[in-house]
């Protein structure tokens, strides 16, 4: 079929919409028609050359829509579903097995290197390879073709438009507080980074019950949406040290600490800012050679713990409709985070992401 979709055909540079040629789904496949993707840090890490990933290529991770069709063995769902697209897995290796699929053995291949596991794509143009699969659906594009490891239904009535970042931004942030650090009621928690992800963790450290809840960023406005998220203090390292600061806050320092920047300056700095036994979660890093430096006493004498974390520690299948329902209940609002554009307006909303102007960006399909 002929599809709608935005192209990366060189690094650094605009996306291109063109006409497309898309395969059937094969028998394990689902093709599901976008209705609404979010456009996440990844994709622009991705189209700036930063991770190898072969161009040209359709991005896009961050997808929702309506199932259309399916192949002969998929049986998780049928069309007419509502369904977000997530990160892909293989199902088979140990961590897979242990529903941690976020620590797949074959996590990279499945989700950055743009084609099925033999290697072929489903998209084309005029016979041309363009890469697709990308974190196992390309959702850049009016339609996308998925499989059962990495699609979720969601329920009747939940704002399909709204759901698309549930599948990586928003579930890292979220996964990380009740996933991986599990924090715990009447703790503290301070998250240094204040965008989609970070904010996710505000709003997760309240449901979780947190004491309190401790945002670190540069910008004056993200810091007042961390308050009416939840945060109970808020730091611009631009106005005071924020390691100080946590500590003149909470005495001892925090219980819990979460670093979404990946930059090792301000990871150091929420290590030195934990508590005696206290954990640090880190969500990303500033390039394949950068390192950690810690004060090795410091950390060792007190107890202290460093953890990675990939997509929150989440079990999409779980997690995902759980978050849904704590938006339902009015106790997850992260619609406060989503700015929409339409699919046209692809380039602006990469843009604003870049710039901080959006949070969130999400794209509408016509």
């Amino acid at each position: 079929m002929k599809i709608k979709a935005a192209v990366a055909r060189e690094t650094r540079a605009e996306l291109v919409l063109e006409t497309l040629d898309l395969e059937e789904p094969r028998a394990d496949e689902i093709l599901v028609e976008v209705v609404a993707t979010g456009v996440c840090h990844t994709d622009i890490v991705v189209r700036d050359g930063m991770l190898p990933t072969p161009l040209p290529v359709v991005l896009g991770h961050e997808g929702a829509g309506i199932v259309r069709s399916t192949g002969s063995a998929v049986t998780k769902v049928k069309p007419g579903d509502r369904v977000v697209m997530t990160f892909n897995s293989c199902g088979h290796c140990e961590t897979c097995k242990e529903h941690q699929p976020s620590y797949c053995y074959e996590f990279f291949p499945r989700n950055f290197f743009a084609t099925r596991p033999d290697g072929s794509t489903a998209l084309s143009k005029d016979g041309e390879r363009v890469h697709g699969n990308f974190f196992g659906q390309s959702s850049f594009a009016s339609h996308a073709i998925c499989n059962e490891r990495n699609v979720v239904k969601v329920p009747e009535g939940a704002p399909l438009e709204l759901l698309g970042p549930l599948a990586c931004g928003i579930q890292t942030g979220a996964g990380a507080v009740l996933n991986a650090l599990k924090v715990r009621e009447g703790k503290s928690f301070a998250v240094f980074g204040a965008g989609s992800v970070g904010l996710s963790a505000v709003m997760a450290a309240k449901v979780a019950g947190a004491r309190t809840i401790i945002a670190v960023d540069l910008n004056p406005d993200r810091l007042e949406l961390a308050k009416e998220l939840g945060a109970t203090h808020v730091i611009n390292p631009k106005a005071e040290d924020a390691t100080a600061a946590i500590l003149a806050l909470t005495g001892t320092g925090v219980h819990y600490a979460l670093d979404t920047t990946g930059l090792p300056p301000v990871i150091r700095s929420a290590v030195m800012a934990l508590a005696n036994a206290g954990t640090c979660g880190i969500l990303g890093a500033s390039g394949p050679e950068a390192e950690l430096q810690i004060n090795e006493m410091h950390f060792m004498s007190g107890g202290r713990r460093l953890m990675g974390i990939v997509e929150g520690e989440s079990d999409p299948d779980e997690f995902i409709p759980h978050l849904v329902e704590l938006y339902k209940k009015g106790l997850f609002p992260f619609d406060k985070l989503i700015t929409f554009y339409e699919f046209d307006e692809i380039n602006a909303a990469i843009h604003a992401s870049e710039t901080g102007s959006a949070i969130k960006p999400v794209l509408r399909m016509a």
